[in-house]
This record gives structure tokens, sequence and C-alpha cells, in this order.
């Protein structure tokens, strides 16, 4: 059995099967992660979600952000953009289903006690043990009641820091923007949403969120992310394993095979 993450999908059904075809995947035997933003922007957001959600237990993904906002275009509290390409998948008669079947799915999962996986990656404060909680309780909103308030609260950018005693929907709103949304931190702690270029652009109080000291992130723990096209999954750390490569901008989409510990890719044709 072979266990695979790939990074950000986000609609691009033909290359994820021919990446998938590279190595040889079998769902009778093989599993298969993602990183999250499985939809928006590329040609084929429909036809990727019933390819994988048609896996079954072969299957499982982390929630990234574009995941969200479909979720949230498909409940009416938000409209569709044009450059999102989404409308064959809000006009399908499975997109109840798809939505609901995103809204169980978690924003933070360990693989295994030393490797974490989510989409835009681990908040400097926390350990792996925490983002798995911080995580379950953003997860139990999501399949609650009340996940139709969460999602309209979920937009904003404040607040920006963590604080164990936040409550309610900004808790919830600051767990959903680290683990789908961030990139740079400023100043050891605070998130920073304007700055989407490459690290080589960000200087002395910006850094991003692999590069702030994690004293609670042991030695041989792992995070696996996406979400970060520009940085091209380079973190010049083994530790932070970064599978954003672009795929849907032209460049590649890639994936992991956790037993081997290396990265597979394959070029955009376009």
């Amino acid at each position: 059995m072979a266990q695979y993450v790939v990074g950000d999908i986000q609609g691009c059904y033909e290359g994820l099967r021919r990446l998938l075809d590279k190595v040889e995947f079998d769902r009778k035997y093989d599993k298969l992660w993602a990183v999250g933003d499985l939809v928006a922007r590329g040609p084929d957001s429909l036809k990727t979600l019933v390819f994988l959600h048609g896996l079954g237990n072969a299957f499982d993904t982390v929630l990234g952000n574009h995941d969200l906002h479909f979720v949230a275009i498909q409940a009416g509290i938000k409209p569709a953009k044009r450059s999102d390409l989404l409308a064959p998948l809000l006009k399908s008669k499975k997109s109840d289903e798809l939505a609901a079947w995103l809204r169980s799915k978690p924003l933070a999962h360990r693989l295994d006690k030393d490797t974490l996986i989510s989409h835009a990656g681990l908040y400097p404060q926390w350990s792996l043990k925490k983002a798995v909680k911080l995580s379950q309780e953003v997860q139990q909103q999501l399949v609650g009641e009340n996940w139709l308030a969460l999602i309209s609260a979920m937009y904003g950018n404040s607040p920006r820091e963590w604080d164990k005693t936040l409550q309610g929907f900004d808790r919830y709103r600051f767990i959903i923007n680290a683990f789908t949304r961030m990139r740079f931190i400023h100043n050891q702690t605070t998130l920073e949403f304007e700055t989407k270029s490459a690290p080589s652009a960000g200087s002395g109080a910006l850094r991003p969120w692999f590069n702030v000291a994690n004293t609670k992130l042991k030695k041989q723990q792992t995070v696996i992310f996406g979400h970060w096209a520009t940085l091209m999954g380079q973190t010049l750390s083994s530790k932070f394993i970064g599978l954003d490569t672009g795929y849907v901008w032209g460049n590649s989409m890639t994936l992991f095979d956790l037993e081997n510990r290396k990265k597979i890719s394959i070029r955009n044709k376009g």
C-alpha cells in the first residue's frame, strides 16, 4: 500500500489523472490525501470532485480556502465569480452532496504521530496536537446545525493573533484563516494576508510561517501543506513540505510519496 499527498488540484482533473497514472495509483491498495483547494480556477471542478468522491476510502482531504468558498457560494452566502469557473459544479444536481461532503472534512489531520497535513501550514504557536484539536473544534461546527452561520462569519482578517481566550466566531475565524490563508507572519505572531509573493520579497519583521521559530514542533515532526503557489514548494527545510507548485497557473502538479519521502510531479501541458 502506497500513501500519497497531492498538492493543490483546483479543478485540474486532467493533470490529476496524469499524475496518478504516473505513480500507478490503485484505489484498491493505495491511499491519496490532498492538501485542499480541490476546486476553483481550473476547468473541471465538477469532474474533479466527482472523481475524488468516488474514490471512497482511498481518498481524503483537508479543507482549503477555495473549498470553503465553494461551500459559501453553493449555500447562497457569497456570489460566484466567473474567474473561479465553478458554474458547472454549482449547476450540477450533485452540488449539494459534494458541498456537504467537503463540509465534513477537517482543516488539519495527523497522517501519523509525526506528520501533519493542512492547507496553509502550522501556525508557529501551535503543536501538532493543538492543531488537530483546534481543527476538530471547527469541524464540529461545520457539520452542526449552525454551519451556515459559521460559513457566513468566517470571512475577514481579524483577529490576526492567536489568543487561547478567543471565543465564538472570532476564535473559529482565526483557526480557519491560519489553516487556509496563512503565508507570512509579522513580528512572530501576527497573520499577514496582503503579501502573496515568494519569501524573498518578505524581510525583516515579515517572515514565512515556516521560518518563524516554533518551540512546540518536535525535531522529527513534519508539516505538509499547499496554498502558496509562488513558493513552488521550496521551503529549504525537510520539516516543511510544500506541494503547491502552481499547476493551475501553467506550472506543475506535485504529490508526495510518504513512504519514500519524495516528490513526483507532472507539467501542465497547456
